[in-house]
């Protein structure tokens, strides 16, 4: 009978250990996080809990008679320091933990400005923790300044978050469109008039100089010179996957934690998953930031952990509140070359990624029912007529028929 350790308590590590009891491991279950909190969800961070519509309680996605009641033994506020592969240990605090089998869904850490550009500022601050947005939510306060720098999604949530308690929000973007690497230009092109709306100003296709201030960050310098007062900024310039502690076990690392189709890293006893992991995909390999795919990815680890031999297959989807619009996304939008328009409908409209005859992913605003068949098109394999999407006289359902 296998102990099983996992790294990493957040949504990944909590549906991993989760699986291993559902799934009937009798062995013992440890699961370590560096933060002093029950795993909880992170997406409304930025949305309903920076708000304010959304408390502590409901962030948490167990509460701790689960684990109890499962025999999971929760390690929280205990980082884990090292990893010895060949010994079978990890290193925590001044003791050591023996495991038979390790997981490691350690996430992904957020990318700061450095101190020589004024990063380091009292401030300046990123959206990823309870903490980070905890400690944030006292600045936001009608009528202060608020830079953020960083146009995608939790830069563009974290404006409308300012935008709807009255701040004045400036949104700098160093490349040509908000969502640039992530959407199309219909994409970007809608969320933008939706902000604009909401009165955020938003720059596009200008570089920050530094940020400036001496005790406090005060404002910013842009690459041409000018200046921008700020009361407070919050940087979104994207995330790197948390590879340090698999880099001392020795793992291979390639876009994270390498892993093979079953979740399994170049060590044969230890499994990786969520943000932190790369798995193959169409002859290469990819690396998936979301929800679904932590959960999803985590679960099939647990029961490969247990031997069941399976292939992962993602089927990506994704979302974005912003003020009352909901963006949601089906599929992976990479290779596109043509976007096809569905509406505007009311406030309802969609892009439909294609890359040839073949459809690629979908991006609905305000528009479950475009989500809901793209995705069901997408599990399923097919692509309807591209003419047929674009045309409001065809009903949706008809396209999976």
């Amino acid at each position: 009978m296998s102990d099983i350790v996992v790294i990493g308590a957040g949504q990944a590590g909590a549906a991993l250990v989760s699986k291993l009891r559902a799934a009937g491991h009798a062995g013992a279950i440890t699961l370590i996080g560096a933060e002093p909190v029950l795993p909880y969800q992170r997406p409304p961070l930025s949305k309903a809990y920076l708000l304010g519509q959304m408390d502590e309680d409901r962030l948490m996605l167990r509460n701790a008679e689960f684990y109890a009641d499962n025999a999971i033994t929760l390690r929280l506020g205990a980082p884990v320091t090292g990893i010895d592969a060949a010994a079978k240990t990890v290193t925590l605090g001044d003791g050591t933990l023996r495991y038979d089998q390790l997981a490691l869904t350690t996430g992904s850490i957020p990318r700061r400005l450095p101190a020589s550009l004024g990063g380091d500022l009292p401030g300046v601050y990123t959206v990823r923790s309870l903490a980070d947005v905890d400690a944030m939510r006292p600045e936001f306060r009608p009528g202060r300044r608020l830079v953020i720098v960083g146009g995608g999604y939790i830069g563009l949530e974290a404006a409308a978050v300012a935008a709807k308690l009255g701040l004045e929000v400036t949104l700098l973007e160093a490349a040509l469109r908000i969502l640039q690497r992530v959407a199309a230009p219909e994409t970007s092109d809608h969320i933008r008039a939706l902000h604009a709306r909401h009165g955020v100003q938003i720059l596009e296709g200008i570089g920050l100089d530094r940020l400036l201030g001496e005790t406090r960050v005060c404002g910013v310098r842009l690459a041409d010179g000018r200046e921008l007062p700020a009361d407070f900024v919050i940087t979104g310039v994207g995330v790197v996957p948390a590879t340090a502690l698999a880099e001392l076990a020795g793992l291979t690392l390639d876009n994270g934690i390498a892993t093979d189709a079953h979740g399994r890293t170049s060590d044969p006893a230890i499994w990786a998953a969520g943000d932190c992991a790369s798995f193959p995909w169409h002859g290469g390999r990819l690396r998936l930031e979301s929800v679904q795919n932590a959960i999803d990815q985590a679960e099939l680890v647990a029961e490969n952990m247990l031997g069941a031999g399976k292939d992962y297959h993602p089927m990506p989807w994704f979302w974005s509140d912003q003020y009352d619009t909901k963006l949601q996304i089906a599929g992976l939008s990479t290779g596109y070359d043509r976007i096809v328009t569905r509406g505007p409908e009311g406030e309802a409209v969609s892009f439909w990624y294609y890359h040839g005859e073949t459809l690629l992913a979908v991006d609905a605003m305000n528009d479950p029912r475009a989500y809901m068949v793209g995705k069901r098109l997408l599990e399923s394999g097919r692509s309807p007529d591209p003419a047929r999407v674009a045309d409001p006289a065809t009903p949706l359902k008809t396209l999976l028929t």
